[in-house]
């Protein structure tokens, strides 16, 4: 079998079954696990899947830049934002994440809503600039261009008077196995970091990032106590997370 029918193989198995394992794999083709290693490098090189011990996940399509993820799945974001901006009520102490899907979350928020926002989202705190009712705090530190939210040691500091109602997390993969992930290692610490000082975790998935990993972990599934996630999801694709013991809300 040549290198590129294995690959195809590799990424027909990978979009069939879930993941795959690079030892099955070797049998499978009757090559050695190191072929299959290389083969696996080199397709997550060019961004086509995730490497994970043992094997590869499903990679993420949502890594591109602010500018360029925004178009991507306007109906499903608005679906999901729907739902979430719905969840926020009076007198709560709410935190949004940055990222396209929250965006349109805060723009389906109620303008009779009286609440707190925490953010480390300019974005979103302009966006929030002619709610008369709701209260922002924007948390600083060092800007990443790349999803246009601050990250770093000053960021994590002003966290610590914080003890939100819910925060809103925005991801690049939920997976059953591989959890919650972005792209970037200290964008997952800062998430990791605001789930910690909200009672309840909500994360935002559009269609696109479910079943899917991206680089860095931010957490196992369980610490998101609710996944929205859009209704025209394939239910295949959900039943794992189901099982994992995680509340779907269908958008």
């Amino acid at each position: 079998m040549l290198t590129s029918q294995r690959k195809n193989a590799i990424l027909a198995a990978l979009k069939r079954d879930g993941q795959v394992l690079a030892k099955q794999l070797s049998e499978s083709f009757g090559v050695s696990e190191d072929t299959v290693r290389r083969d696996l490098r080199e397709l997550a090189g060019d961004g086509l899947l995730q490497r994970v011990h043992g094997g590869a996940l499903p990679a993420s399509p949502a890594s591109a830049d602010f500018a360029q993820r925004r178009p991507l799945e306007p109906s499903t974001k608005r679906a999901v934002a729907g739902a979430a901006a719905a969840m926020i009520g009076d007198g709560q102490v709410v935190i949004i994440d940055g990222g396209t899907t929250a965006i349109e979350l805060v723009r389906q928020i109620r303008r009779d809503v009286s609440a707190t926002v925490v953010t480390h989202s300019p974005n979103i705190a302009v966006e929030l600039v002619e709610f008369p009712l709701l209260e922002v705090i924007l948390i600083g530190g060092r800007l990443f261009k790349h999803s246009i939210v601050t990250v770093g040691a000053a960021a994590l500091e002003a966290l610590a008077p914080i003890r939100a109602d819910i925060y809103f997390m925005g991801v690049t993969g939920v997976h059953a196995t591989a959890g919650l992930s972005t792209g970037d290692h200290e964008e997952a610490y800062m998430k990791r970091a605001l789930a910690a000082h909200a009672a309840e975790t909500v994360v935002l998935a559009s269609a696109d990032k479910i079943n899917a990993a991206s680089r860095y972990k931010i957490g196992d599934l369980t610490l998101a106590g609710t996944i929205i996630v859009d209704r025209a999801t394939d239910p295949a694709l959900l039943e794992p997370l189901a099982a994992a013991g995680v509340t779907l809300l269908l958008a």
